[in-house]
């Protein structure tokens, strides 16, 4: 059901406000949890308030496509999970705030054992209204090793339950009724919220958790605990060069390497990073009921600067260059070779067109279509049609805004996790990636995000031209 069908039934709650409001719970839960993240926000907002004042047509951009409203809360953050039953409740309980599964990911290639969805809104109004995404991981135990170990882990997560009684009975309600009541609402956030805190003490031995992380870091992180705390949260940056500058400055340690395409005057996908990851302590229950001392590392903050969405060719232009400098550069992109990489993303990305004019030509991203005018005289005599679409665009009948790339990529997102894992080593799991298995588990498909976009660019197309011809 849509946000706008749940909208127009005064008893119910809309999605996007039930999302707003979840997203605004969890940001000031994890502030708590991890106070630098505060002060990676406050950077961030002191960053892009300066690049909207000195950069007026960023502003102007920001409004035009109505993202001015959405920059101070943008977020998106990230979970794993441990089996299929946690990963089908999880896509029940993101429906409620009108979260719906976007893309497939397969991280197992570049050395993560998971696989991967976004759960996120999926019309423009609604992303609007709220961005606020999850970054939402499976956990492969087929690519542990070792057997004996991979049953201990299946155990214990067998024998946990990551939500509480309250949100099961509220999805329930909601699934019934087709809605939920601005108190059930309420409610549903609060209790959803306990799902995604975090827990100091892990019910598994410490031995079991070493041996886990001698696997890897990442899966001892799922396995190890009570539930799928919140790994990280995410705000969005206009620059995310001055914040990198800005960490430093500021005593925060960011990760060695921006992950994404390098510094463009467009911004093209999405390029990220954070500060490393904390060592924090936890407990782990022994044979004998008591706690033993320990540390884990998992929890960190990170920073996105979005560009424009790329078309199917584009992605493949952008996939074909991004490999040319990561084989250049015969390694993994680590601090003792920074700027190197950067130098050879630089060289290689000269090929990708850096103005939008070309972009939309090219047909290698994707566009909002804007009347530019409401005179009607220039309009005298023009054919207003999508055959003469060029031309309008050339005579500053139609403008053209970028639409902004809302999902993730890959390989960054493995940079991320290896990164912030203390795990700098070039690696890779054996085993196909299985969409197939993964949408069975989440109990249902997952949408194209190039399809989307491309809906989202035809239907601003149709509406613009409609707006043209009533003026015409």
């Amino acid at each position: 059901m849509s946000s706008e069908q749940l909208s127009s039934n005064q008893d119910f709650i809309s999605s996007d406000a039930i999302r707003h409001s979840f997203s605004l719970a969890m940001s000031k839960m994890y502030q708590t949890e991890v106070p630098l993240y505060t002060d990676l926000m406050e950077l961030v907002a002191e960053v892009n308030e300066e690049v909207l004042a000195q950069q007026p047509e960023i502003a102007e951009q920001l409004k035009n496509t109505g993202e001015i409203d959405r920059l101070s809360m943008e977020r998106h953050g990230a979970i794993r999970l441990g089996t299929a039953a946690e990963l089908a409740m999880m896509r029940r309980l993101f429906a409620i705030m009108g979260m719906q599964p976007v893309g497939y990911y397969d991280l197992a290639p570049a050395g993560v054992p998971v696989h991967s969805t976004a759960f996120r809104a999926i019309d423009t109004v609604s992303l609007n209204n709220s961005p606020f995404r999850v970054f939402t991981s499976l956990l492969r135990l087929d690519l542990i090793g070792d057997e004996m170990l991979r049953q201990q882990a299946q155990a214990a997560l067998d024998a946990r339950n990551i939500f509480t009684d309250g949100v099961v009975k509220l999805i329930e309600t909601y699934e019934q009724q087709g809605g939920l009541t601005k108190e059930q609402g309420e409610q549903f956030v609060e209790q959803a919220l306990e799902t995604f805190r975090w827990h100091e003490q892990s019910p598994i031995a410490k031995d079991i958790y070493e041996q886990l992380a001698g696997q890897h870091q990442l899966i001892a992180d799922v396995v190890g605990f009570k539930g799928p705390h919140i790994n990280h949260l995410t705000p969005r940056t206009l620059d995310i060069d001055a914040v990198q500058q800005g960490m430093h400055s500021r005593g925060i340690p960011p990760k060695a390497i921006i992950e994404g395409p390098p510094r463009r005057n467009c911004p093209i996908l999405l390029r990220q990073t954070s500060f490393k990851a904390l060592v924090e302590p936890v407990s782990f229950k022994g044979a004998d009921g008591q706690y033993q001392s320990g540390q884990h590392t998992a929890r960190f903050g990170e920073i996105e600067q979005r560009g424009v969405a790329l078309t199917p060719k584009g992605r493949a232009l952008y996939d074909q260059l991004l490999s040319e400098a990561r084989e250049k550069l015969g390694g993994t992109a680590n601090e003792n070779n920074a700027q190197q990489y950067y130098q050879l993303l630089s060289e290689s990305f000269a090929a990708f067109p850096d103005d939008y004019k070309t972009l939309h030509d090219e047909q290698l991203a994707y566009f909002h279509y804007q009347p530019n005018q409401a005179d009607s005289a220039p309009l005298t005599g023009l054919d207003v049609s999508t055959s003469n679409l060029q031309q309008l665009i050339e005579q500053d009948v139609i403008r053209i805004e970028p639409i902004v790339y809302e999902d993730f990529l890959p390989v960054s997102a493995a940079g991320i996790f290896q990164s912030n894992l203390h795990s700098d080593i070039a690696s890779s799991y054996e085993g196909q990636s299985n969409q197939q298995e993964f949408e069975q588990a989440l109990g249902a498909s997952v949408h194209d995000e190039l399809a989307l976009y491309a809906q989202r660019q035809d239907e601003s197309l149709q509406a613009c031209l409609a707006s043209l011809q009533q003026v015409a």
